[in-house]
Parts: C-alpha cells; sequence; structure tokens
C-alpha cells in the first residue's frame, strides 16, 4: 500500500505508541475551561474551540521558552487530587479513541504541589486517574496501556527527589524517568547523581536532549548520563555529512537509542522548517529507531492518527513505515520485554496485518 492510497480513517484505526506525551501539554480545553471557573484562574479565552487555537497559535511562535510558557494555564488547574485525576483520566480515554495501544505519559510532580499537595499525593493521584481511564477504555473495548515517567525540571533542585519518587512508585505505574525544561544553559550533566541513583536501582529514564541545544546535549544524555532513550534529538543530524554518521551518530544508531521524534511540536519551536524536510524521515531511512510521538497534543493541536498522516501527505511515508515506527516504540518502551513483545505480536502486527 503506497502513501496516496492511506487515508485519515484507515490511519486512526492504526494501533498506535506513543512514548513522548507530557500530560500538562494534552488536557482537553473544556476541560481546561471548566476546572480553570472552579480555582479561579484566568484564561485567554473561555470559548474551548477558541482556546485551542490560541494554544496553537502561541505555541507556534518558533521558541522553545516562549512554548513552554503556555504551560502556565493548565498547571494552574492540576494542583488538586481531583484535577489531576480527572485531566489523567481523560488523557487514557483521549489515546484509546485515537487507536493507541501503549503509551508513556510524563509530568514533573514537582510542578503540581503550589496548592499544597506533597510530591507523593500528586504521583497518587495521577495514577489513579491513569487506572480509571485504562479500566473505562478496556470495558469500551480499546484498551491502552499507559506507563508513567516522572520528570525531574532541570532548572530546579528537585531532580534527585524527583528521581526517588519514580523508584518508590516503580511498582505501582511508574516506568522510568525523564528530565525536561529549558535545555540550553541548564545541562543533563549537573544531576550526574540522579542518574547515577537511578541506574543503581535499575529504573530506566530518558533525557530531553538535541531539541533546543546541539551534538554536545545528546553527547551529554547519552554518554554522561546514561540515557536508554534521547527527547526529540533532531539535532543528531549535525554529526551526519552526507549519509556519512559521526561517532556520536554512529553510537545512537548502532546501539539502537531511541529517537523520540515529535515533528509538529518541533516545527513550532524552530526545530525544523516543515514535515517534508523534518530529519525523522532521513534518520529512518539511516537506520536510526526513530518513533513517532505527540509531546504536547493541546499545544500542539495534534493527535497521532495526525501526526500519521501528515508524515503521509507530506514525506511519503507508508503503512509500513509506520508500523515500523510503531515496532520501534515498543521496542524501546520502558515496560517489560515480555510485555512489549505481546503488544508487538498480538496487537500491532495484526493490526497492520488487516490493512495491508
Amino acid at each position: 500500500m503506497t502513501a496516496t492510497r492511506v487515508d485519515a480513517d484507515v490511519i486512526r484505526r492504526l494501533p498506535k505508541a506513543v512514548l513522548h506525551d507530557h500530560l500538562d501539554g494534552g488536557l482537553r480545553p473544556a476541560t481546561l475551561v471548566e476546572l480553570a471557573a472552579e480555582v479561579g484562574h484566568t484564561l485567554p479565552t473561555t470559548d474551548p474551540d477558541e482556546l485551542a487555537a490560541w494554544y496553537v497559535e502561541a505555541a507556534n511562535s518558533g521558541d522553545l521558552v516562549r512554548y513552554i510558557a503556555t504551560f502556565e494555564h493548565t498547571l494552574a488547574v492540576m494542583q488538586s487530587k481531583e484535577g489531576l485525576r480527572r485531566v489523567a483520566e481523560e488523557y487514557v480515554l483521549d489515546l484509546a479513541a485515537d487507536g493507541v495501544v501503549y503509551g508513556e505519559v510524563r509530568y514533573a510532580p514537582e510542578l503540581n504541589v503550589k496548592d499544597g499537595l506533597t510530591l507523593h499525593e500528586v504521583v497518587e493521584s495521577v495514577q489513579e486517574g491513569l487506572a480509571a481511564g485504562m479500566a473505562k477504555a478496556a470495558a469500551a473495548g480499546t484498551p491502552v496501556r499507559v506507563g508513567t515517567l516522572l520528570c525531574g525540571m532541570r532548572m530546579f533542585d528537585r531532580v534527585r527527589e524527583a528521581a526517588e519518587a519514580a523508584v518508590a512508585y516503580r511498582d505501582a505505574g511508574v516506568v522510568g524517568f525523564d528530565i525536561a525544561g529549558a535545555e540550553a544553559g541548564f545541562p543533563a550533566a549537573d544531576h550526574l547523581d540522579a542518574f547515577r541513583y537511578l541506574r543503581e536501582e535499575s529504573v530506566p529514564f530518558t533525557i530531553h536532549a538535541g531539541e533546543a541545544f546541539g551534538l554536545p546535549s545528546i553527547h551529554q544524555a547519552v554518554q554522561a548520563c546514561g540515557a536508554q532513550r534521547i527527547g526529540h534529538g533532531v539535532r543528531i543530524t549535525e554529526d551526519i555529512v552526507d549519509g556519512k554518521l559521526g561517532r556520536l551518530a554512529g553510537w545512537v544508531r548502532d546501539r539502537r537509542i531511541a529517537l523520540e521524534m515529535c515533528p509538529t511540536s518541533n516545527l513550532q519551536t524552530g526545530c525544523a522548517t516543515s514535515i517534508a524536510e523534518h530529519p525523522i524521515t532521513a534518520l529512518k531511512e539511516l537506520g536510526f529507531r526513530v518513533t513517532l510521538n505527540t509531546d504536547n497534543r493541546l499545544v500542539s493541536g495534534t493527535t497521532m492518527t495526525r501526526e500519521m498522516s501528515l508524515l503521509v501527505e507530506e514525506a511519503g511515508w507508508t503503512v509500513e513505515d509506520l508500523r515500523t515506527a510503531t515496532v520501534n516504540a515498543l521496542k524501546s518502551a520502558f515496560i517489560p520485554f515480555d510485555e512489549r513483545r505481546a503488544l508487538i505480536e498480538d496487537v500491532v502486527l495484526p493490526g497492520y496485518a488487516s490493512v495491508l
């Protein structure tokens, strides 16, 4: 099946896996409006459709710092147990409606304690919401497995604390760790203690790198910190000349370190100029383990179906390419091998076979 014969309805039915998706970047606009009214937070507009459009417009600035600033409003309504549970439950149901069968959702619990919740209360509330969403999705015949990545914010001082929470809740739905926030000026290696601790406790982690900062960020994430995956990693192309891989690019490709690529988000933050020229396609063809992700569904106005459709329409991807990216994601998911293999063999491959 060629790219020109694949339409959005077919893509919507395909089983999907997403590894890089932020909880506080994916709220339903109507929910944001309702929760903001309850807590007395002022939004740019109280019309859900206008609010959705405002997010996308604000995020299209081409500046990562301004992109991150849009989270002020979502975080404002995620400071209570009830708000966190609702957002988490709806998150799962929205993934299920989009055909996602496996997802990893990430958030920084330190950003949800402004109204008095403890870090542990935040994690437990989110896990309760995710569990409720998974139960409802399964009952509706659209089961989805969602694991949690806890984030430390690289520009603050609670990264080790977040890492300890990831260890504490690794048997309660937390599958890994991430470090996020403004990349330039806040090197991941400043938090080597947290990464050493995670390795000692056998908790896998990914690191945002190679988005707003270049090769040194990726090198640090992989070689100094020991990340098993790279969040974004688009600037790995700076180590590739005329198809020839430099030492860092070769290391990342040859050791199957997954790249969590987010095309629409990268256009918004100025990391790419178009979907057609986004590095994900060239890196796929060079044999990197590329995965396709949404990053922030509200902020980017996107879904996995939309991301796949854009690559098909503008970058010439085929169903086989989409299948490869989906299998790549599951191969690099932070859940046990037998669970990954079961999802690939029992869900993903049969789902793609049905349209090929």
